[in-house]
């Protein structure tokens, strides 16, 4: 089974970003997971890996393939964080699968989460929803796992 190169977790509540890493950890999706608390601390990190504006070759720094994004978070919302993932290289952005993963199922939000080509998930994060994406995104990677 072939693992995704990294997944970051943006979400401002750390028990969820901390369950969600246990559960991907359990599955052996990745060997790299990153968890961020705002949309600003993730667009920084996903700015310097597309410009490869990093030191060295240490797994500190990776592409992630997939994006679990939280909508209602300070400093900058998901939604404020999609703009900008936007303005990055299209070649970078297309290997990234993004996921809204959120309490929110307000129209507005699913409606707005279509605008930026992003899946639409609600909490909390399963094996099944996990797999679901697998099997969508990454069907070449072989990856479902129980």
């Amino acid at each position: 089974m072939k693992k995704l190169s990294g997944v970051l977790l943006i979400d401002d509540d750390d028990t969820t970003n901390f369950l969600n890493q246990r559960l991907l950890d359990r599955m052996a999706v990745t060997d790299n997971v990153r968890t961020f608390v705002n949309g600003k601390q993730a667009f920084d990190y996903l700015y310097n890996v597309s410009n490869k504006n990093y030191e060295g070759t240490g797994s500190s720094y990776f592409q992630p393939e997939l994006i679990f994004l939280d909508i209602n978070m300070p400093v900058m919302d998901g939604f404020e964080m999609l703009d900008l993932f936007e303005r990055l290289d299209k070649a970078f952005r297309e290997q990234i699968t993004m996921v809204v993963l959120t309490t929110s199922t307000h129209p507005q939000d699913t409606a707005n989460s279509k605008k930026y080509n992003a899946e639409y998930l609600t909490k909390p994060l399963t094996v099944e929803k996990v797999n679901m994406l697998l099997e969508k995104h990454f069907s070449s990677h072989n990856n479902k796992v129980a």
